[in-house]
């Protein structure tokens, strides 16, 4: 009887031909796997921040903020602001930058919201940060949230 391998060519050992052709396959698949890989790291990059999970993270660090603020321990304060703080530090890593202007910063519509106005004698505190209400978010260069803010103005 006569061997199987010899009538089958499926069964024979590849040649040396055959072995570089599947070489040559296989490094042309690994290259264009790079080059996708490639393209979806930079397409990442300059995507920007996330800005739908910012806004969701600075929500959260809102409500920390606030459950901080009316905590009925110093215990229960401390836990709260050390979420509102590691929520911080997240929104930071992801690109995303809280706005917390301090009293007596002039006030810029680009970042802040006048909820409130506060009426002043003295004419330097005009158009300043009275007081922070509520902080804002900033991603990749833009106003997500505006900080609301209580606004001096002054009377003459």
């Amino acid at each position: 009887m006569a061997d199987p391998s010899l009538r089958d060519p499926s069964l024979q050992d590849p040649s040396l031909q055959d072995i570089a052709d599947k070489v040559d396959d296989l490094t042309r698949l690994v290259n264009r796997q790079a080059a996708t890989l490639g393209r979806l790291a930079d397409a990442r990059a300059t995507a920007g921040p996330d800005v739908p999970l910012l806004v969701e993270l600075h929500a959260l660090r809102s409500d920390a903020v606030r459950c901080a603020a009316t905590a009925r321990s110093r215990r229960e304060r401390s836990a709260f602001e050390a979420v509102a703080g590691g929520l911080e530090r997240l929104l930071a890593g992801r690109g995303g930058t809280v706005v917390a202007p301090q009293p007596g910063e002039s006030f810029s519509g680009a970042t802040m919201e006048a909820a409130e106005v506060v009426p002043t004698e003295d004419p330097a505190q005009d158009r300043t940060v009275a007081a922070l209400l509520e902080a804002g978010l900033q991603a990749g260069g833009r106003s997500v949230r505006p900080a609301r803010v209580a606004v001096h103005r002054h009377r003459n």
